[in-house]
Parts: C-alpha cells; sequence; structure tokens
C-alpha cells in the first residue's frame, strides 16, 4: 500500500480511525479523507454517549466481542498518551424482574467467555453500595466499564493523519465512483479525486455509496432515532455512573438507562424510534426519498410485520414523557418525568438484511479495489481502533471480508 493514495469516505470515528491505521502501518502512503459535512463527526459520533464498553453483550467469537476488547484497550492506551478524558466510573446492568434475572445470569456467562474485566454479580445490597438511589434484585457490575468524549477523540485522529501528511476534505460530498485507467475517480461531478484503494465508512449512508460502487444491495441501511432526556441538575448526583437494563436478546438495542458524561451532565435514554429521515434528529424531521427507499426494501417489511408490536411502544414513550421515564424509574424510582428535559437525539445507522433480519456483528465487504464497512453499530466508537486493524487486514488480504 506505501506510496498509494488511498481514498476514505466518511469522517466520522471509523473512518478517521482507519485512515490513523493506514498512515501508521504504511508510511509513505497518501490518505484523503473525504467527508460531505463542514466538520469532522458530525453523524452517529457527534451523537455517541460517550460510554466505553467492555464487552458484556456480545456474541462470542464475534467480531463485536473480539474487536471491542481489543479496542477497548487501545483506546484506554491512546487517551491517556493523548490527554483525551476516559473515566472508569463503572456500569451495573440492573435486573427488575425475575425474567431478567435469568437473562442476567446468561449475560453473565457469555461475558465471562468475553473475558470482561472484574464483572461480577451483585446482590440488593451491593446495588445500594455502589449506586445508593438505583434499585434491583441483583446486577452484574462492571467496574471497568468508562466513559469519554469520542468527537475529541475523532478530532484527535484526523489531527494525527494531517500531522503524517494526509489530508481530511471537508464539505466534499462523495456522489460518484468509477474506473479511469486502472484507478477509482471519487467525488461529484464538480470535483474529484483519484486513488488506487478506496474504503467506505459512511455510515447512515454506506448502503448508497456501496451501491455507486457496484456492491450489492445488502445489507440496507433503515435509520433509528435514539432520543434523550437530560436529568436535572438537582437529582443528577443521584447517578455516580452508568444504570443499565438487562437487554432483550431480541433487538440489538440496549433500552433505556442512565449515563454520566464526561462533562458531568446525566443522560436517560435513548430509546430506538424508527427514523423518517436517514439525518432525522427531530420527530418532524421527513425525507420522502428515504421513505420511498424504505418502502421498496423486502426486509422492512418483514421487520416491521415482526416488531410493531414493539415499534408502537416505543413511539408512544417517544411523544410522552412520562412513559419514557416509566421505564426508567423502574431502575432508579427518584428519577421521573418532572426531573428531566428533553435533550439531542442521535440517529443509529441499522443494518436490515432482505430476510428481515437486524443485522447484529460488525460486517465488512470487500470488492477488488474497495472496501466497506457496511455494519458497524455500537460498540463500534469503543471498537474504532481494532475496527481499523481490521479493515486495513482485509485491505491487505490478510483477514476474508
Amino acid at each position: 500500500m506505501a506510496d498509494e493514495v488511498v481514498g476514505i469516505v466518511g469522517a466520522g470515528i471509523i473512518g478517521l480511525a482507519v485512515g490513523r491505521e493506514i498512515t501508521r502501518r504504511r508510511p509513505g502512503t497518501r490518505v484523503v479523507v473525504m467527508e460531505k459535512e463542514d466538520r469532522v463527526s458530525v453523524h452517529q459520533t457527534g451523537h455517541n454517549s460517550g460510554v466505553v464498553h467492555a464487552g458484556i453483550y456480545y456474541k462470542p467469537g464475534s467480531l463485536k466481542a473480539e474487536l471491542c476488547t481489543r479496542g477497548k484497550g487501545l483506546l484506554r492506551e491512546y487517551c491517556a498518551e493523548h490527554e483525551l478524558p476516559y473515566e472508569e466510573v463503572g456500569k451495573l446492568v440492573v435486573a427488575v424482574t425475575p425474567e431478567d434475572a435469568v437473562r442476567m445470569d446468561a449475560l453473565y456467562e457469555r461475558a465471562d467467555v468475553n473475558a470482561v474485566t472484574g464483572l461480577r454479580r451483585v446482590g440488593p445490597r451491593e446495588i445500594g453500595e455502589i449506586e445508593p438511589h438505583a434499585r434491583g434484585l441483583a446486577a452484574l457490575h462492571s467496574p471497568k466499564t468508562a466513559i469519554t468524549d469520542f468527537p475529541r477523540v475523532a478530532q484527535a485522529f484526523a489531527d494525527d493523519i494531517v500531522a503524517a501528511g494526509g489530508e481530511v476534505r471537508l464539505s466534499y460530498p462523495v456522489t460518484r465512483i468509477t474506473e479511469v485507467g486502472g484507478r477509482l475517480e471519487v467525488g461529484s461531478r464538480e470535483r474529484s479525486l483519484r486513488v488506487d484503494r478506496l474504503i467506505v465508512c459512511a455510515g447512515i449512508h454506506t448502503d448508497r455509496v456501496a451501491a455507486l460502487a457496484g456492491d450489492a444491495p445488502e445489507p440496507r441501511i433503515v435509520p433509528f432515532r435514539g432520543e434523550y432526556m437530560i436529568v436535572s441538575d438537582e437529582k443528577k448526583d443521584l447517578v455516580r455512573g452508568l444504570i443499565y437494563p438487562v437487554p432483550d436478546p431480541r433487538y440489538p438495542f440496549l433500552g433505556v438507562h442512565f449515563t454520566r458524561r464526561v462533562s458531568g451532565v446525566v443522560d436517560v435514554g435513548p430509546n430506538a424510534v424508527l427514523g423518517l429521515a436517514r439525518e432525522g434528529y427531530r420527530r418532524s424531521d421527513v425525507s420522502a426519498e428515504d421513505l420511498r427507499e424504505m418502502a421498496k426494501w423486502p426486509g422492512f417489511w418483514r421487520m416491521a410485520r415482526q416488531h410493531w408490536r414493539t415499534g408502537a411502544e416505543e413511539m408512544y414513550g417517544s411523544f410522552s414523557k412520562r412513559a419514557y421515564m416509566r421505564a426508567a424509574q423502574r431502575y432508579v424510582p427518584e428519577i421521573g418525568a418532572k426531573d428531566v428535559v428533553r435533550g439531542p437525539a442521535g440517529v443509529r445507522a441499522q443494518a436490515l438484511d432482505r430476510d428481515g433480519t437486524l443485522v447484529e456483528d460488525f460486517r465488512v465487504n470487500r470488492l477488488g479495489p474497495i472496501t466497506t464497512v457496511r455494519n458497524a453499530p455500537s460498540p463500534a466508537a469503543t471498537s474504532s481502533m481494532a475496527i481499523a486493524e481490521y479493515v486495513v487486514d482485509v485491505v491487505d488480504g490478510k483477514r476474508g471480508s
């Protein structure tokens, strides 16, 4: 790869981590990151909760399990070297029903296989010692789960790329990918760049950019808006770290939870509401083009038939602050609807297969000189440096895609 030009589409944390990894591993390679927005980490990275996951949830042997564990260690070292925030505030995964407790035991066994550091079961008394205002029958305590500021980490990756002689081109949309004389011409009608290899890390628009490159139509991206509430200053000290529910194994979402950020703000959320636009951060945001694409994809209707009831419940919680907080109060009863205000929202790029399956694991495709990150949901930010290693290995032919 040395002496080549490598283009990267997308300046979120994954694209920037990949660019940094290439400059680190292949000195002399010219890396050019192309981003349609006027700054880095505008979308998923910029709306991330800031949680550095320990690897509790992920199927043993999956890419998520492998890359989360390695990525967490790499991220911790990077933050220390660059004086970026990294606070091990700890996490409680709380069971509030007997059914939760059964699922929690299965989660513990999975986390044990994934070698999650320091994880242990605790009872009601210890829950109160760790989080005095939390309630539950039992919990898993992960003391090494941390928080950071992922937009700052992403900006540091961008700075590393530039320091190594690369570029981050902002306000540079990619609407055309064509082969010209054995190389790839990437860009738009107005301007373009010729590269030897291309890596697509376009997040919410990955399937569209992949289509420009001639990649398979699936998985398609379906947007899910995640809405947050912000706990009032009067109540935010009731939460010391992170308080999560036991997740439902049928869904790739973790459920509404309490998150302390490095700024000291405490969030509740996110929920998972089907978005009506790929960049729809408000309920009023609607894109006719995005809706047409969803309606034409058979996987969407298969998913909708299977999960419509849960979708309706999420929608109700989106409109009713009281309903939203009713679920959260199962874990911290003293924080209710009157103690929160609506906060910002993010949009999760959820990959969906033709059969209606919500894709859970990371997915990377290689098609000749073009490599595409087709699915990179949470814990992608935690895993970003390890995902970058994996992607570059795929580009180099050291790993199968």
